[in-house]
C-alpha cells in the first residue's frame, strides 16, 4: 500500500504553489480541496470507486482537478488523445469499456455517438455534492491510467499503468535529476500523453510546481527559460528547434537556473544539440514508451556530444539488455525490466502478456556500446515519429485498403525538416481514383498527423519471398 498522493502532499506542503496557468496559481491544499469536490460531484452522478472512466479535455487546470478527483475515487482513467479521429475515438471508448466520459464542453461535439454516459465539465461543476470519503491508502497494483498505443497489427493497444508504475518512474527520474529549491516543470506537452501525465505525477510526488500551457507558445516559453522561472522542461525535436530559433533571433541565453531539457520522441539531430549548448541549454536525450510509464533510459547532459545519438543508460531501478547479444555493439531487440513496466493491456489485447520472463520486449532494435550506453537503431521497426507522435504504418494501410478502389497499400516515413518524419503512402489500385479522394478518405478515419502527406500510385509493392511487405524499400519507389 502507498499513501494517497494528494492527501499526503497537501499535508506535507499545503501552502506550496502546485500549479500555475495563465497568471493564476493554486496551492497543494487548494488542489486537494478542488479534487475532493470533484470526487463528491462525480459520486453524485453515479461514479463509483474503481470505475473505468474516460477524460477528454485540453491541458487546463480543469483537467488536473478532474484527474485528481478521479484519483481520489481510485478510478481507472482512459486519457483520450484530442488529435484522434471520430473512428479512432469510437474504437478506444468501446475497447476500454469505460462507464462514463468526462468531456470539456467545447469538445463534446467531437466525440462519437456512444451508449456511454457523457458528462460535460460544466454539468459536473453544477452538480450538488454527495457524501464521499477518500481512501487514505492506495494499492500499488491498482491501475491508475490507460493510454492507447498502436501495435504492429494497426490496432491500438490499451496500456495499463499502475500506481506503482507511476511511482517507480517518478522515483527513478528523481534519482537522475535530484531536487533543487524552487524546482518547477514547464509543461507544454498534452496531459493525455505519457510524457505530460508523468510530469504531473512527478510534481505531485516531489512537491514541486507545474507551469501548465494549453499549447506550445514559443514566445512565452522562451521568456520563462530566459528569466529562469522554471528549471525543467520536456520537448521533442521539433519544439526544441523552435525554441533554439527564437533564442537565436533574440540573441539570448537561457537562465543558469534552468537545469534540464528532456528530449524524447526520437533522436535529436546533432546540430540541435550543438546549438542548444551555445544557448546554455543542457539537453538530456531519453528513451521510453507508454509501456514504461515514460522514461526508462536518459543520456546525461555532460555526455550529450560525447555519445551523440545515444539514449543514455537505464535510470536507477531500471534494467535494459539486448536480446541474444553476446558483446557490446551487437544489435537486437531492446528488452526492459523494472517496476515501471506495465503489467498488461485491456480490451482486445487483454490476454496479451506484456512481459516474458520478467522482461518487456520493446519491439525496438538497438545495441549497448562498450560503456553500457543504449543506442536505438530502429524504433519499432517501421515506426514513423512525426513531431514526437508515434505513427504506425499498418494503421494507415488498414484505412487505405478499406477504400473500394485500393488493392494494396504500403506506408513509410519520409524525412521532413519541420516534423522529423511524415508518412507517405504507396498504393496499388483496383479501380481509378485520384490521390485527393484517398486523402479525404484518410482524413475521415485518421488523426490529422497520420494522414499521408503524399500518395504515390505504383504497379506493385516491394515484398520478400514470403510476400511480406518491405516498407524499408518503399522510398526507393519515389
Amino acid at each position: 500500500m502507498i499513501p494517497n498522493w494528494i492527501i499526503q502532499r497537501s499535508t506535507l506542503t499545503p501552502e506550496r504553489i502546485a500549479l500555475r496557468f495563465e497568471g493564476k496559481s493554486w496551492t497543494y491544499n487548494e488542489i486537494n480541496d478542488l479534487a475532493l469536490q470533484q470526487a463528491r460531484k462525480l459520486t453524485a452522478l453515479g461514479v463509483k470507486p474503481h470505475d473505468r472512466v474516460a477524460i477528454y479535455a485540453t491541458s487546463t487546470p480543469q483537467i488536473i482537478f478532474m484527474i485528481c478527483g478521479c484519483m481520489h475515487l481510485q478510478c481507472e482513467m482512459v486519457l483520450l488523445n484530442l488529435r484522434l479521429s471520430n473512428t479512432e475515438l469510437a474504437y478506444q471508448i468501446e475497447d476500454s469499456e469505460v462507464v462514463s466520459i468526462f468531456s470539456e464542453d467545447e469538445l463534446v461535439e467531437n466525440l462519437p455517438k456512444t451508449a456511454v454516459s457523457i458528462h460535460t465539465f460544466s454539468e459536473i461543476e453544477q452538480t450538488t455534492l454527495a457524501e464521499f470519503t477518500p481512501a487514505i491508502e492506495w494499492s500499488e497494483e491498482d491501475t491508475m491510467t490507460i493510454m492507447y498505443t498502436s501495435g504492429t497489427t494497426g490496432y491500438p493497444k490499451g496500456v495499463r499503468q499502475t500506481i506503482g508504475n507511476h511511482v517507480s518512474n517518478a522515483t527513478s527520474s528523481l534519482y537522475n535529476t535530484g531536487l533543487v529549491e524552487d524546482d518547477a516543470w514547464l509543461c507544454t506537452v498534452p496531459l493525455f500523453h505519457i510524457s505530460g501525465f508523468s510530469m504531473l505525477c512527478k510534481c505531485l510526488l516531489h512537491g514541486i510546481r507545474l507551469d501548465l500551457y494549453r499549447k506550445f507558445d514559443v514566445d512565452k516559453v522562451v521568456n520563462q527559460l530566459v528569466e529562469g522561472s522554471v528549471t525543467r522542461m520536456s520537448v521533442v525535436a521539433v519544439t526544441l528547434e523552435r525554441i533554439l530559433s527564437e533564442l537565436e533571433n533574440r540573441n539570448q541565453q537561457v537562465s543558469k537556473r534552468f537545469l534540464t531539457m528532456l528530449a524524447g520522441g526520437g533522436p535529436v539531430p546533432v546540430d540541435y544539440l550543438k546549438r542548444a549548448i551555445e544557448r546554455g541549454i543542457q539537453v538530456s536525450q531519453t528513451y521510453g514508451m507508454t509501456e514504461t510509464s515514460s522514461q526508462t533510459a536518459t543520456l546525461s547532459s555532460e555526455d550529450a556530444l560525447r555519445k551523440i545519438g545515444s539514449a543514455g543508460k537505464p535510470l536507477f531501478f531500471n534494467q535494459i539488455k539486448i536480446a541474444d547479444a553476446k558483446k557490446p555493439f551487437e544489435q537486437g531487440e531492446i528488452l526492459i525490466k523494472g517496476a515501471h513496466v506495465t503489467p498488461g493491456y485491456v480490451g482486445r489485447f487483454v490476454e496479451k502478456p506484456s512481459q516474458a520472463n520478467g522482461w518487456l520486449h520493446s519491439g525496438d532494435i538497438g545495441y549497448l556500446d562498450d560503456e553500457g550506453y543504449l543506442f536505438v537503431v530502429d524504433r519499432r521497426s517501421d515506426l514513423i515519429i512525426s513531431g514526437g507522435e508515434n505513427i504506425y504504418p499498418a494503421e494507415i494501410e488498414n484505412v487505405l485498403t478499406s477504400h473500394p478502389s485500393v488493392r494494396e497499400a504500403g506506408v513509410c516515413g519520409v524525412e521532413d525538416d519541420q516534423w522529423g518524419q511524415v508518412p507517405n503512402a504507396f498504393v496499388v489500385l483496383k479501380n481509378e481514383v485520384d490521390a485527393e479522394e484517398l486523402l479525404v478518405f484518410c482524413k475521415e478515419h485518421l488523426a490529422s498527423y497520420k494522414v499521408p502527406k503524399k500518395v504515390y500510385f505504383v504497379k506493385e509493392l516491394p515484398r520478400n519471398g514470403s510476400s511480406k511487405l518491405l516498407r524499408r524499400k518503399l522510398q526507393e519507389l519515389i
